[in-house]
Protein backbone atom coordinates (compact mmCIF):
# COMPACT_ATOMS: atom_id res chain seq x y z
CA UNK A 1 0.00 0.00 0.00
CA UNK A 2 3.17 2.54 0.49
CA UNK A 3 5.46 1.45 -2.23
CA UNK A 4 2.98 1.12 -5.34
CA UNK A 5 4.68 0.98 -8.78
CA UNK A 6 5.95 4.30 -9.84
CA UNK A 7 5.54 5.74 -6.65
CA UNK A 8 8.25 8.35 -5.30
CA UNK A 9 10.79 6.43 -3.43
CA UNK A 10 10.96 9.10 -0.53
CA UNK A 11 12.28 8.04 2.95
CA UNK A 12 9.09 8.50 4.71
CA UNK A 13 7.41 5.92 1.93
CA UNK A 14 10.46 3.64 2.92
CA UNK A 15 9.98 3.84 6.44
CA UNK A 16 6.15 3.47 6.08
CA UNK A 17 7.19 0.25 3.98
CA UNK A 18 9.48 -1.05 6.54
CA UNK A 19 7.03 -0.13 9.53
CA UNK A 20 4.58 -2.51 8.10
CA UNK A 21 6.55 -5.54 6.83
CA UNK A 22 8.18 -5.83 10.61
CA UNK A 23 4.43 -5.30 12.07
CA UNK A 24 3.04 -8.19 10.23
CA UNK A 25 5.82 -9.98 10.85
CA UNK A 26 6.21 -10.08 14.38
CA UNK A 27 2.37 -10.00 14.80
CA UNK A 28 2.26 -13.05 13.07
CA UNK A 29 4.95 -14.44 14.80
CA UNK A 30 6.94 -15.11 11.03
CA UNK A 31 10.58 -14.71 10.13
CA UNK A 32 11.40 -10.77 9.32
CA UNK A 33 11.80 -10.43 5.64
CA UNK A 34 15.58 -10.21 4.53
CA UNK A 35 15.32 -6.67 2.70
CA UNK A 36 14.06 -5.40 5.86
CA UNK A 37 16.04 -1.98 7.32
CA UNK A 38 17.22 -2.34 10.64
CA UNK A 39 15.24 -0.08 13.33
CA UNK A 40 17.21 2.51 13.61
CA UNK A 41 17.34 3.27 10.29
CA UNK A 42 13.07 3.75 9.91
CA UNK A 43 12.11 4.49 13.35
CA UNK A 44 13.29 8.18 13.53
CA UNK A 45 11.45 8.91 10.12
CA UNK A 46 8.07 7.98 11.60
CA UNK A 47 5.76 10.13 12.99
CA UNK A 48 5.79 10.08 16.74
CA UNK A 49 2.37 7.79 17.16
CA UNK A 50 4.04 4.99 14.99
CA UNK A 51 7.38 5.49 16.93
CA UNK A 52 5.84 4.48 19.70
CA UNK A 53 3.54 1.36 18.41
CA UNK A 54 6.79 0.72 16.54
CA UNK A 55 8.72 0.12 19.78
CA UNK A 56 5.99 -2.24 20.77
CA UNK A 57 6.92 -4.18 17.80
CA UNK A 58 10.07 -4.26 18.41
CA UNK A 59 9.51 -5.07 22.08
CA UNK A 60 7.55 -8.05 21.07
CA UNK A 61 9.76 -9.40 18.63
CA UNK A 62 12.28 -9.66 21.31
CA UNK A 63 9.36 -11.17 23.66
CA UNK A 64 9.62 -14.13 21.06
CA UNK A 65 13.17 -14.81 21.53
CA UNK A 66 12.90 -14.83 25.04
CA UNK A 67 14.45 -11.35 25.48
CA UNK A 68 12.75 -10.49 28.42
CA UNK A 69 14.32 -8.06 30.06
CA UNK A 70 15.06 -6.23 26.64
CA UNK A 71 11.66 -5.96 25.64
CA UNK A 72 10.46 -4.89 28.95
CA UNK A 73 12.91 -1.91 28.92
CA UNK A 74 11.74 -1.33 25.84
CA UNK A 75 8.27 -0.90 26.87
CA UNK A 76 8.71 0.78 29.99
CA UNK A 77 11.36 3.30 28.49
CA UNK A 78 8.30 3.75 25.73
CA UNK A 79 5.45 4.35 28.31
CA UNK A 80 8.16 6.99 30.32
CA UNK A 81 8.67 9.35 27.14
CA UNK A 82 4.80 9.79 26.43
CA UNK A 83 3.39 6.85 24.92
CA UNK A 84 0.49 7.40 26.95
CA UNK A 85 -1.03 9.91 24.95
CA UNK A 86 -1.50 7.51 22.03
CA UNK A 87 -4.08 4.94 24.05
CA UNK A 88 -3.96 2.13 21.80
CA UNK A 89 -0.48 2.40 21.68
CA UNK A 90 -0.51 2.54 25.54
CA UNK A 91 -2.23 -0.40 25.49
CA UNK A 92 -0.38 -2.98 23.70
CA UNK A 93 2.97 -1.60 25.08
CA UNK A 94 1.01 -2.15 28.66
CA UNK A 95 0.41 -5.81 27.21
CA UNK A 96 3.29 -6.30 26.37
CA UNK A 97 4.48 -5.70 29.84
CA UNK A 98 2.10 -7.81 30.98
CA UNK A 99 3.92 -10.99 28.60
CA UNK A 100 7.30 -10.08 29.43
CA UNK A 101 6.61 -9.59 33.65
CA UNK A 102 4.55 -13.28 32.94
CA UNK A 103 7.47 -14.64 31.35
CA UNK A 104 9.37 -13.65 34.36
CA UNK A 105 7.14 -14.56 36.99
CA UNK A 106 6.46 -11.22 38.41
CA UNK A 107 2.62 -11.30 38.19
CA UNK A 108 1.63 -8.35 40.63
CA UNK A 109 3.53 -6.04 38.11
CA UNK A 110 2.38 -8.29 35.74
CA UNK A 111 -1.17 -7.58 37.37
CA UNK A 112 -0.82 -4.03 37.54
CA UNK A 113 0.20 -3.92 33.82
CA UNK A 114 -3.28 -5.00 32.53
CA UNK A 115 -5.27 -2.99 34.64
CA UNK A 116 -3.19 0.10 33.51
CA UNK A 117 -4.24 -1.17 29.91
CA UNK A 118 -8.11 -2.07 31.11
CA UNK A 119 -8.25 1.17 32.48
CA UNK A 120 -7.50 2.92 29.45
CA UNK A 121 -9.78 0.84 27.22
CA UNK A 122 -13.12 0.89 28.72
CA UNK A 123 -13.58 4.42 28.58
CA UNK A 124 -13.82 4.06 24.36
CA UNK A 125 -14.46 0.11 24.32
CA UNK A 126 -10.93 -0.50 22.95
CA UNK A 127 -11.15 -4.18 24.00
CA UNK A 128 -9.48 -6.03 20.63
CA UNK A 129 -6.14 -6.22 21.79
CA UNK A 130 -6.57 -8.00 25.10
CA UNK A 131 -8.54 -10.64 22.68
CA UNK A 132 -5.99 -10.66 20.31
CA UNK A 133 -3.21 -11.03 22.99
CA UNK A 134 -4.97 -13.23 25.22
CA UNK A 135 -3.12 -16.45 24.94
CA UNK A 136 0.27 -14.61 25.75
CA UNK A 137 -1.12 -12.84 28.86
CA UNK A 138 -0.69 -16.59 31.09
CA UNK A 139 -4.07 -16.85 32.10
CA UNK A 140 -3.94 -12.54 33.49
CA UNK A 141 -7.53 -12.10 32.11
CA UNK A 142 -8.89 -15.35 33.53
CA UNK A 143 -7.59 -13.76 37.34
CA UNK A 144 -8.39 -10.38 36.69
CA UNK A 145 -11.03 -9.42 34.34
CA UNK A 146 -13.36 -12.43 34.58
CA UNK A 147 -14.45 -11.67 37.47
CA UNK A 148 -14.79 -8.52 37.78
CA UNK A 149 -16.04 -7.48 34.34
CA UNK A 150 -18.14 -11.00 33.14
CA UNK A 151 -19.44 -9.59 30.19
CA UNK A 152 -16.40 -7.60 28.57
CA UNK A 153 -14.28 -10.63 29.33
CA UNK A 154 -17.24 -12.71 27.08
CA UNK A 155 -16.82 -10.39 24.72
CA UNK A 156 -12.95 -10.60 24.59
CA UNK A 157 -13.26 -14.29 24.48
CA UNK A 158 -15.43 -13.93 21.32
CA UNK A 159 -12.69 -11.46 19.66
CA UNK A 160 -10.09 -13.79 20.53
CA UNK A 161 -11.83 -16.65 18.62
CA UNK A 162 -12.32 -14.92 16.21
CA UNK A 163 -8.73 -13.52 15.71
CA UNK A 164 -7.07 -16.88 16.49
CA UNK A 165 -8.86 -18.39 14.12
CA UNK A 166 -7.26 -15.93 11.38
CA UNK A 167 -3.37 -16.12 12.70
CA UNK A 168 -3.76 -19.28 12.23
CA UNK A 169 -4.68 -19.63 8.63
CA UNK A 170 -2.00 -17.80 7.90
CA UNK A 171 1.07 -18.57 10.66
CA UNK A 172 0.25 -22.22 10.69
CA UNK A 173 0.84 -22.94 6.61
CA UNK A 174 3.98 -20.25 6.35
CA UNK A 175 6.06 -21.71 9.28
CA UNK A 176 5.12 -25.42 9.08
CA UNK A 177 4.44 -24.87 13.17
CA UNK A 178 0.92 -25.98 14.24
CA UNK A 179 -0.10 -24.28 17.05
CA UNK A 180 -2.85 -25.71 18.90
CA UNK A 181 -6.41 -24.92 17.41
CA UNK A 182 -8.79 -26.86 19.21
CA UNK A 183 -8.07 -25.80 22.15
CA UNK A 184 -10.75 -23.23 24.39
CA UNK A 185 -9.15 -20.26 25.39
CA UNK A 186 -8.52 -21.00 29.16
CA UNK A 187 -7.25 -24.26 27.78
CA UNK A 188 -4.52 -22.21 26.21
CA UNK A 189 -4.11 -20.07 29.28
CA UNK A 190 -3.51 -22.95 30.87
CA UNK A 191 -1.29 -24.48 28.60
CA UNK A 192 0.76 -21.56 28.33
CA UNK A 193 1.33 -21.70 31.68
CA UNK A 194 2.24 -25.03 32.11
CA UNK A 195 4.76 -24.44 29.35
CA UNK A 196 6.68 -21.59 31.36
CA UNK A 197 6.91 -24.42 34.09
CA UNK A 198 3.97 -23.21 36.22
CA UNK A 199 2.35 -26.43 38.47
CA UNK A 200 -1.11 -27.10 38.87
CA UNK A 201 -1.39 -25.77 42.55
CA UNK A 202 0.45 -22.52 40.88
CA UNK A 203 -1.81 -22.47 37.93
CA UNK A 204 -4.82 -22.60 40.29
CA UNK A 205 -4.02 -20.08 42.45
CA UNK A 206 -3.21 -17.55 39.86
CA UNK A 207 -6.35 -17.86 37.85
CA UNK A 208 -8.06 -18.37 41.68
CA UNK A 209 -10.23 -21.78 40.67
CA UNK A 210 -9.37 -25.24 42.37
CA UNK A 211 -6.55 -27.51 41.45
CA UNK A 212 -8.98 -30.19 40.77
CA UNK A 213 -10.57 -27.67 38.15
CA UNK A 214 -6.80 -27.52 36.53
CA UNK A 215 -6.60 -30.79 36.66
CA UNK A 216 -9.35 -31.54 34.20
CA UNK A 217 -8.10 -28.93 32.40
CA UNK A 218 -4.92 -30.38 31.88
CA UNK A 219 -6.43 -33.92 31.11
CA UNK A 220 -8.60 -32.38 28.04
CA UNK A 221 -5.12 -30.33 26.99
CA UNK A 222 -3.64 -33.98 26.56
CA UNK A 223 -6.26 -35.69 24.94
CA UNK A 224 -7.30 -32.84 22.16
CA UNK A 225 -3.64 -32.77 21.37
CA UNK A 226 -3.22 -36.56 21.88
CA UNK A 227 0.30 -36.08 24.25
CA UNK A 228 1.31 -38.04 27.07
CA UNK A 229 4.11 -35.74 28.51
CA UNK A 230 3.99 -32.07 29.09
CA UNK A 231 7.29 -31.93 26.96
CA UNK A 232 5.27 -32.65 23.81
CA UNK A 233 3.21 -29.65 24.44
CA UNK A 234 5.47 -26.83 23.29
CA UNK A 235 5.53 -27.10 19.91
CA UNK A 236 1.78 -26.09 20.18
CA UNK A 237 2.04 -22.92 22.41
CA UNK A 238 3.11 -19.47 20.88
CA UNK A 239 6.14 -18.83 22.83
Amino acid sequence: MFLTEGAEQTPLRKAAAAFVAATSAVLLHLPLPESLPSTQEFLPLLPTGLRAFALYVQAHYLYLHQNYTQSIGIVESTLAMGAEQYPITAIYLHLMAVMDYMSMRQTETARNHLLAAWALARPDDLIEGFGEHHGLLGGMLEAVIKSRWPEDFRRIIDITGQFSWGWRQIHNPDTGHQVADNLTSTEFAVAMLVVRGWTTDEIAAHMKVSASTIKKHQAQIKRKLKIDTWEELEPYMLA
